[in-house]
């Protein structure tokens, strides 16, 4: 281990690298940190130093670094296919994962799997525009080119191209942008934190369906689709939500024959505690975003998994003006599809859920004490992703200047522990791979919270 070639490499970075969603300006103080390699849970680095990677980077590692199974369906991958365009061309990893994508898909009581066909795109914003733009389409090839707006959440996070940036509702990334994006109709989210006094999640969830009920009797015929984060909104500041919202939500969106669009790009495949969180509520959308944890964390894919009655919308002659003419590059890549493939295949024959469940009730209970610190204003957890929100002054839940970067203080914090938690603002969570163990569960709580008290001191 050379902490001279870290610092060289931290260098080098520097004079050439544009790191995102980063203030370049920071890291005049904030040391950049050169990986060499990761294994399971850990993060290595160059100097020899060992992070324990409470956030999956960026919610990607779904299973673990280097998880066995897909490294060794990468590299059997390898010695066949590389890449080859989708247009014209096929190639088994594509149809197998389609194949298997709609086999798991989330079901609706009462009607056959809806979800039965798979476009595939390179990340989580590209599975976004998809979605918008296939819903519009429909609307459009079906006779209703008036359906030209989107609903989304107050607090949503769907991406930052473009489209998927129109129906975010996070100034931190929107604000700038603003005058470049479609105008959505933003319903109120229904955010248990943002519950009124004495108002379970559940009375919350339905009063905020009452809402959007009546954006939809004054705007249904111009509406395209509802974007929802089933569960958490988690770029937003992992806000959680009542699962009974959803059930709600398909059956209005069904009442005013509106598409319904499930982001499940950071809560899909086992974060929440079910495979999808849509199972939750019971429900199947007519679009189904999917991306990070697909790969395991391993390589750039997404899917868009839609319903027959969408596909059919765009199934003419060419000359008919209906074809959905859409790509990216690398769509369907054979690498990436194996890799996805290995991952589905490790949900499919070891109990991962069934651990899932034992270490969010540890993670539960080491984080139950702080409930009662004075600056914290909310302790809430979905399955494998808890939350604490830092505030000010919890009588009033005043947060905190965002001037302030508290949670930067513990990011520094953490890193200086051995630890890698980059709260969301003043929120500060854990989203740790599923190969976690409970003494490391117990680490990343301990330095979080040592990091709040400095934070807060």
């Amino acid at each position: 281990m050379d902490s001279s070639l870290a610092n060289r490499l931290a260098a080098r970075d520097l004079a050439v690298v544009w790191h995102p969603c980063t203030q370049m300006h920071d890291h005049e103080t904030l040391p950049m940190v050169p990986i060499a390699r990761a294994d399971g849970a850990w993060l290595m680095g160059h100097d020899g130093r060992r992070y324990l990677d409470a956030v999956s980077s960026w919610w990607t590692c779904l299973l673990g670094h280097r998880h066995p199974r897909i490294v060794a369906a990468l590299n059997e991958q390898l010695d066949r296919l590389d890449h080859v365009m989708l247009a014209g061309f096929t190639h088994e990893p594509a149809i197998e994962l389609a194949e298997a994508l709609v086999a798991i898909a989330p079901r609706e009581r009462g009607r056959d799997g809806m979800l039965r066909r798979v476009f595939y795109a390179d990340n989580g914003s590209g599975a976004v525009e998809v979605a918008l733009k296939l819903s519009f389409h429909y609307w459009r090839n079906r006779g209703e080119p008036a359906r030209t707006r989107f609903v989304a959440l107050t607090g949503s996070y769907h991406g930052e191209t473009l489209g998927a940036l129109s129906v975010t509702d996070v100034a931190l990334y929107r604000q700038t942008y603003a005058p470049l994006l479609l105008e959505p109709i933003f319903a109120p989210s229904p955010d248990a934190y943002e519950a009124m006094p004495g108002e379970s999640a559940a009375a919350c969830a339905a009063r905020r369906l009452g809402e959007l009920r009546r954006i939809l009797e004054r705007d249904a015929r111009t509406i395209a689709a509802v974007i929802v984060e089933p569960l958490v909104q988690c770029a937003g500041g992992m806000r959680m939500h009542d699962a009974g919202y959803l059930t709600g939500l398909r059956a209005l969106c069904d009442e005013f024959d509106v598409h319904l669009i499930a982001d499940e790009i950071a809560v899909g495949f086992g974060r929440t505690g079910t495979l999808f969180a849509c199972e939750q509520g019971a429900i199947a959308p007519d679009f189904l975003c999917l991306s990070k944890g697909l790969t395991g964390g391993t390589l750039p894919l997404s899917a868009v998994l839609t319903t027959n009655d969408v596909y059919d919308a765009f199934y003419a002659e060419y000359s008919a003006g209906k074809a959905f003419l859409h790509s990216h590059s690398y769509t369907g890549n054979p690498l990436a599809c194996r890799a996805a493939l290995a991952t589905l295949s490790v949900l499919r024959d070891e109990p991962v859920l069934e651990r899932n469940r034992a270490l969010a009730a540890h993670l539960a209970k080491r984080i139950a004490p702080l409930a009662s610190h004075p600056n914290v204003g909310d302790v809430r957890q979905t399955g494998m992703i808890a939350a604490i929100e830092l505030v000010k002054d919890t009588s009033t839940r005043e947060p905190f200047p965002a001037s302030e970067r508290r949670g930067l203080r513990v990011y520094r914090h953490g890193l200086e522990r051995g630890v890698v938690l980059r709260p969301l603002g003043n929120v500060v969570y854990f989203m740790p791979p599923f190969c976690v163990t409970p003494e490391e569960i117990d680490l990343m709580v301990d330095v979080a919270i040592e990091g709040i008290g400095k934070a807060i001191a």
